[in-house]
């Protein structure tokens, strides 16, 4: 990862902290402290409703780091919060205080045992870092949330988490052995069960109340709400276990510095039974009658959640009960047992590993995508994980839907039917005082309505703010008197979250809405999914840190930046919560002329990964722009700004001219001064200037005279910049295919068309509106006709940015309905058309706006076709666009290509057809790696070229 972008060690605190405290902290530890604006701003909010302002925070480096700054923090009266990754849906990874970035320096697997099955971990360790550590010895960690590529071990820990295969291997409490932790005063302390109960006087707590202890509790296997002081009970198995007692206490009680975790056998083959039903109360009751078969996980989803490509069986509601065996037949063979015994409407058993991956996919993703109504309204976490016993679910599900009725509310259960527990997101309003005090009404009666049918108010996320205050309805304010005393023994100060699960602040304080501006702030574009308001395209981001990925897998691009950097502030959720601080006001003050802001942007690459790949659609790359046009407005740009963001003009003046400025290009003196003036990366060689543009090919291929009266026999080819002028011979392999293909003839294109892109990206949106604006002046498509664009980034920019600046005029949205790819074009307007075999294999690259926009199925069904074998690499090529050719990207730029691309082209074997249709992507290889790909358009007219010749050879013989 690149380094060059490390928070300052030195960066001044604010104004209202202790300047003794800093220094003291700064004395005591080794790790990075942070005491500034961004860095707070990133940490004010978790995946919860709820926000709080954190004084400053610091990433330890070791359990001494720990120790140390916990007791600097008692000395100062500093509250404390542990934070992993950042995910938590209740509250508990917010504070006040400082805030403990266990992610930084704490994630090393410190052992591996694939004899004893066990693992010791810091408490920073990634889930699937440490479940792909076990997978060669056929281990795993059982415990599984949604959010296990990001989130950490010491976070499970914290709240108990679960996941889907809980039904299998437990929760997380069932799955720790060891301990090793540090309470607020800097005591280290070792848990481990049978050898004491924690600190002094818990053991005699305990004593005193053993009756309550053992009738308080009600028994289901998702019980995570309160302290688990029942696992002190010395007729627990194995005698007292303040292991299990520790977990789900939500950092209220010490700080994890190591733990030692169990591991259980994978399942070498793995298959997916899906079955149908009407509704999801009807699935939740089919659940429990498949526990008997013994399967993996028993999830269940609602049709709300699914998009119609989804592939799944008949129905409005489906269980995914996942088996497991020695083989991939025995694996089927449980499936089909489950299917037999279902009573279901509909059903199937997937065992293809990547189909399998697609369906669980859906389900990973509902925690985000549930936050958008059918409608695009939107949908709050806040009773988001009770837990009933599985029997009860069915019932429980109906009463829960019929309250919701009852309060005017909408939302869609989906989770673990297996163990009884349902998530929802509900429409809540959070932010009129009407709303606030519903969503209060409502949260108390359905923690009555859990209680009636034996539940828990969490069944995974734990109690945090969201729930903590109603715990009193679960367990009589006799018992919870208790777990304020057992919190007391351990914190006897209170410095460890305050506010969790003891003595718990209101659960309608401290929402994050509030610290929104009531009214929409004036922005450029239209942002029509959230109502024109640009809070509301903000607020989209729940945290749910999907863009925290340290490893982009499949087709997927979200977010390079991040995974070059490791920074969260180059991640699309940092970058969205600097922004809803940005907006707040608070803490980042100066609005949209925020340094925090435009700097954790510049790393952006605005690839649009996060406009696909984020559950909830957050357009990054949209907000970029939008910034930059507010930041820079009646101020001095970056030199790259004016130099790439103007390109197309200075490519069409610079036309005339391309063979002397070719020339003088490759004078390094000259050269080098150029790229100083241009604000151009040292490192970077100028791209060489076309000296016939595609347009003037054209015109001189057809003749000037050139007239076709049917407009049914003219196919529309954009002449993108980079094609006109940087790449000409993509756009003349085009216009020999699609003539072929198609009968019809390419005309050339009307001058001075542009769709805007190196504006938008820079965000000179009043230049990008004028250029898009005379862009519709003067391309006159006939209505229902499509215009194929062969660069994916003008055709994505057509398709999305053009109709979001230009929301009044219908002009831009008939144009944005009409692009086309080259791949697009030909499936529907040559169907019949039989593309040449090459049968060779490929590699390269997937355009990241191909992925995010327009997607890329027909362009593998022509390769299919083509017999062009292999997956093209997702991510991002690293220089998309502008980005890597500005100065100071150089390194990031680098990262980017190395993660995916550059090891995928090496790695190819001879004979390979290298394919990016993305100018930028065939740049950063031919410059990084000294390969030339080709456009898919290239590639296809090489082969038609040799069948023609082919059958001309042959005519020739016969004659």
């Amino acid at each position: 990862m690149a380094e060059q972008h490390r928070p300052h060690t030195d960066m001044p605190p604010h104004t209202d902290m202790p300047p003794a405290f800093v220094a003291a902290l700064r004395s005591a530890v080794r790790g990075t402290s942070d005491f500034g604006a961004a860095a707070r701003a990133l940490t004010t909010m978790d995946a919860s409703n709820y926000r709080r302002v954190p004084l400053g925070v610091l990433a330890p480096r070791d359990a001494d780091d720990i120790a140390a700054a916990l007791a600097v923090c008692r000395e100062h009266g500093v509250p404390v919060v542990a934070r992993g990754g950042g995910t938590s849906i209740a509250g508990q990874a917010t504070g006040t205080g400082l805030v403990l970035d266990l992610t930084r320096h704490l994630r090393t697997i410190l052992d591996l045992d694939p004899v004893a099955r066990t693992a010791v971990v810091q408490p920073g360790v990634i889930l699937d870092d440490l479940r792909a550590a076990a997978a060669p010895h056929g281990l795993t960690f059982g415990p599984d949330p949604s959010t296990h590529s990001r989130c950490t071990l010491g976070g499970m820990i914290g709240n108990n988490s679960c996941g889907a295969h809980s039904v299998a291997w437990g929760t997380t409490a069932d799955n720790v052995r060891k301990l090793s932790v540090v309470r607020y005063e800097g005591e280290a302390l070792r848990l481990e069960q049978g050898s004491g109960q924690g600190p002094e006087g818990v053991g005699a707590l305990v004593a005193a109340h053993l009756a309550l202890l053992r009738t308080g509790y009600p028994d289901l296997p998702r019980r995570i709400s309160g302290y688990a002081l029942d696992a002190l009970l010395p007729e627990h198995p194995g005698g007292p276990d303040p292991v299990r007692a520790f977990c789900g206490s939500e950092g209220t009680l010490g700080v994890v510095t190591e733990a030692t975790v169990r591991l259980v056998e994978a399942p070498r083959a793995r298959a997916l039974a899906v079955l149908g039903y009407a509704d999801e109360s009807d699935a939740a009751d089919a659940a429990p009658g498949l526990l008997p078969f013994r399967p993996l996980t028993v999830e269940g989803m609602a049709a709300d959640l699914v998009t119609e490509s989804a592939g799944l069986p008949r129905g409005a509601a489906w269980l995914f009960v996942e088996t497991g065996g020695d083989t991939p037949a025995e694996a089927r063979a449980h499936a089909e047992r489950v299917l037999r015994a279902a009573d279901a409407v509909d059903g199937t058993v997937v065992t293809d590993p990547a189909g399998q991956r697609a369906l669980w996919r859906i389900r990973e993703d509902a925690a985000g995508t549930a936050t958008r109504m059918p409608d695009g309204s939107e949908a709050w976490p806040g009773w988001e994980d009770c837990a009933v016993p599985p029997a009860r679910l069915g019932a429980y599900l109906r009463d829960f839907r019929a309250l919701l009725a009852e309060h005017g509310l909408r939302g869609t259960p989906y989770g673990h039917f297996g163990d009884g527990c349902v998530h929802v997101r509900i429409d809540f309003d959070l932010i009129g005082a009407d709303g606030v005090a519903r969503f209060r009404r409502f949260s108390e009666e359905t923690a009555d309505l859990v209680v009636a049918h034996g539940g828990s108010l969490s069944g995974e996320h734990g109690d945090g703010q969201a729930r903590a205050e109603l715990l009193p309805r679960m367990y009589g304010g006799e018992l919870v008197a208790l777990f304020h005393r057992f919190k007391d023994l351990w914190d006897p100060d209170g410095g460890l979250n305050p506010g969790i699960l003891a003595r718990p602040a209101p659960l309608d304080a401290n929402l994050r809405f509030a610290a929104l501006p009531e009214r929409p702030v004036d922005v450029e574009f239209g942002y029509p999914q959230d109502g024109g308001d640009f809070a509301g395209a903000v607020r989209r981001c729940v945290g749910v840190a999907k863009c925290r990925t340290t490893e982009a897998s499949g087709a997927g691009v979200m977010c390079p930046s991040f995974r070059a950097t490791g920074e969260e502030a180059h991640s699309t959720r940092g970058r969205a919560r600097l922004l809803h601080e940005m907006l707040a006001g608070e803490v980042i003050t100066d609005g949209w002329r925020s340094e925090e802001v435009r700097d954790a942007l510049d790393l952006c690459l605005s690839c649009k990964g996060c406009r696909s790949d984020c559950p909830v659609g957050v357009d990054m790359a949209t907000y970029k722009a939008e910034f930059l046009h507010h930041h820079y407005r009646g101020r001095l740009r970056p030199a790259a700004h004016y130099a790439m963001g103007r390109l197309p003009r200075w490519l069409r003046l610079a036309a005339p001219f391309a063979r002397p400025l070719n020339a003088l290009a490759r004078l390094r003196p000259l050269a080098a001064l150029a790229k100083r003036l241009a604000g151009i990366a040292p490192e970077r060689a100028i791209p060489v200037l076309a000296t016939e543009t595609y347009s003037r090919w054209l015109l001189r291929r057809q003749g000037k005279g050139t007239r076709v009266l049917s407009s049914d026999r003219v196919v529309a080819l954009w002449a993108d910049t980079f094609t006109e002028h940087l790449s000409p011979q993509a756009g003349r392999a085009a216009v020999r295919v699609l003539e072929e293909a198609t009968g019809r003839t390419v005309l050339p294109p009307p001058r001075g068309v542009c769709c805007g892109l190196t504006y938008v990206s820079t965000g000179q949106l009043d230049a990008a509106r004028r250029v898009m604006r005379r862009t519709l002046d003067r391309l006159h498509l006939l209505p229902g006709h499509p215009l194929v664009v062969l660069e994916p980034s003008c055709a994505a920019t057509l398709r999305t940015d053009l109709p979001d600046l230009l929301p009044d005029d219908p002009r831009a949205a008939e144009l944005a309905d009409s692009v086309r790819t080259f791949a697009q074009y030909l499936e529907e307007y040559a169907p019949a058309w039989t593309p040449p075999r090459l049968d060779r294999p490929v590699a390269g690259q997937t355009h990241c706006h191909q992925h995010a926009v327009l997607g890329d199925a027909a362009e593998r069904r022509l390769r299919e076709r083509m017999g062009l074998t292999g997956e093209l690499s997702g991510g991002c090529c690293g220089l998309a666009g502008n980005f890597g050719f500005e100065k100071g990207h150089w390194e990031v730029s680098v990262a980017c290509a190395e993660e995916r691309l550059l090891p995928a082209v090496r790695n190819a074997e001879p004979g390979t057809e290298l394919l990016a249709d993305g100018f930028s992507c065939r740049t950063q290889l031919d410059q990084l790696a000294g390969r030339r790909a080709r456009h898919l358009a290239e590639v296809v007219a090489e082969a038609v070229e040799e069948a023609s010749t082919a059958v001309g050879e042959g005519r020739g013989d016969e004659a």
